[in-house]
């Protein structure tokens, strides 16, 4: 899906997006609104257009579903993201892998920075790219700070999994997909993850597609 209407007020576009109602189209990647970076949220929506767009990425990433997602993934190049995650997993995944619940967050002009240099590497997936996923050395701690959607300041650390979401949003927001930062020989199709590696860490993957994992 193209951008809506590059030339049209950015409000416009935005209320032509939302028209339909519902979860709406992912752009996948491939679509340079995925590449060229956002713009700074300075309330370019108005209060009552941003809450009724924040409400249309809630609805879509639980509708893919996902556990997070950015503007730019419904071709809106606006630095703006929602995260939320249930955690679904079992303790043993739990434990391996930080991953615990998330509280639905809006995260507005978002920037993080690591906290310590130890790097965690995971398999992760994104809406953008449907159908595959592959290992990423990320961050195990980074200082997230910006806003949320009623402007108020947003400086906190987060660690394991919800560490792993605040990067991967983020990166949304500055054109990076998570591809460019993984591992090429772990690139693995949903079928094949389902089959061979849905172990809580991905060592085993590691020794048989023959890739290293940080430390």
């Amino acid at each position: 899906m193209a951008p809506l209407g590059d030339h049209a007020p950015l409000a416009e576009r935005i209320e032509e997006l939302l028209a339909p109602g519902g979860p709406l189209p992912i752009v996948a990647a491939g679509d340079p609104v995925l590449r060229r970076g956002t713009e700074r949220y300075d309330g370019q929506l108005g209060p009552a257009l941003l809450a009724r767009f924040v409400e249309a990425l809630r609805v879509t990433m639980r509708a893919a579903p996902g556990v997070g997602l950015a503007a730019p993934q419904v071709g809106v190049a606006l630095r703006i993201a929602v995260i939320e995650d249930p955690a679904p997993v079992t303790q043993e995944v739990r434990l391996a892998r930080g991953r615990v619940p998330q509280p639905f967050r809006v995260l507005v002009n978002p920037s993080y920075e690591p906290v310590g240099g130890d790097r965690a590497a995971f398999f992760e997936g994104c809406l953008s790219v449907p159908g595959w996923q592959a290992v990423v050395a990320r961050h195990a701690r980074v200082r997230l700070t910006g806003e949320d959607e009623a402007g108020r300041a947003l400086d906190e650390v987060f660690t394991g999994w919800p560490a792993r979401i605040v990067q991967h949003e983020t990166d949304h927001l500055d054109g990076t997909l998570y591809l460019d930062r993984a591992e090429p020989r772990s690139l693995a199709s949903n079928e094949a993850m389902a089959e061979r590696w849905a172990q809580p860490t991905p060592e085993a993957a590691a020794r048989a597609l023959g890739f290293e994992l940080p430390g």
